[in-house]
């Protein structure tokens, strides 16, 4: 995830230099580094110690300071749950869960007493859903106003309907390889994803191309292979 925040950090913050050049004419030296994108990426985590000294710790997939907000097990697979505020919790509590005296136990009435109380409500939670299977859950989270979704392992995730809808994966042709499957681009324009035009390549495949466009000639490119440079 580090390297893909990275990537991220640096893709607006080029962004974000080719404007500024437009504006001013000048270039920008970027430094974006896998350290510094790490500790960003601490967020409220990092908030929580920087303003009140409060150091943090193992939670699993739980939140330190909301509950429930987490990944429960079900009878055949698991269910995340995020009930950020008091409203969510009686939804939860009456109209999912079936259990309207959990919103009136005074260990639970409101988010500070349910994060004193994790321990007991997420046993209670955790008893609940696993009498029943994840898509029984499923169906009665359904508009209900309740943040959640399932835990699908990388085929569920694939065959998911909203991943086919969206075009989550394309097809492109590979000289060595054929037919591969890949991962589309994630973002839209105008309601159109960008075509994916090239496969993977191969090691040192486009070295040709890259020091072309770099302005070398091809007696250049030659004695650069001729001595391994390349």
């Amino acid at each position: 995830m580090t390297d893909i925040a990275t990537g991220l950090y640096a893709h607006g913050a080029i962004m974000a230099a080719v404007i500024s050049r437009q504006q001013t004419g000048k270039g920008v030296w970027i430094d974006c580094n896998l350290f510094e994108s790490q500790i960003a990426g601490l967020a409220n985590i990092a908030s929580n110690y920087l303003i009140t000294g409060a150091q943090a710790s193992r939670h699993g997939t739980a939140h330190p300071s909301i509950v429930p907000y987490q990944v429960f097990p079900c009878k055949d697979g698991f269910l995340m749950i995020g009930a950020g505020n008091n409203k969510q919790f009686k939804l939860l509590a009456e109209r999912i869960l079936e259990e309207p005296d959990l919103c009136t136990d005074p260990r639970f009435a409101s988010n500070e007493m349910r994060v004193a109380n994790r321990t007991e409500l997420v046993r209670i939670i955790s008893d609940l859903l696993q009498e029943h299977t994840r898509d029984h859950w499923l169906r009665k989270f359904h508009q209900v106003g309740v943040p959640f979704g399932p835990i699908n392992d990388i085929k569920e995730t694939f065959e998911h309907p909203q991943a086919r809808a969206r075009g989550m994966v394309v097809e492109v042709e590979h000289p060595r390889a054929g037919m591969i499957k890949l991962v589309a681009p994630a973002v839209t324009y105008d309601g159109r994803r960008m075509p994916v035009r090239r496969p993977p390549p191969w090691l040192s495949q486009h070295t040709t191309e890259v020091l072309k466009e770099l302005g070398y000639e091809d007696e250049e490119i030659e004695s650069f292979r001729r001595r391994r440079v390349i």
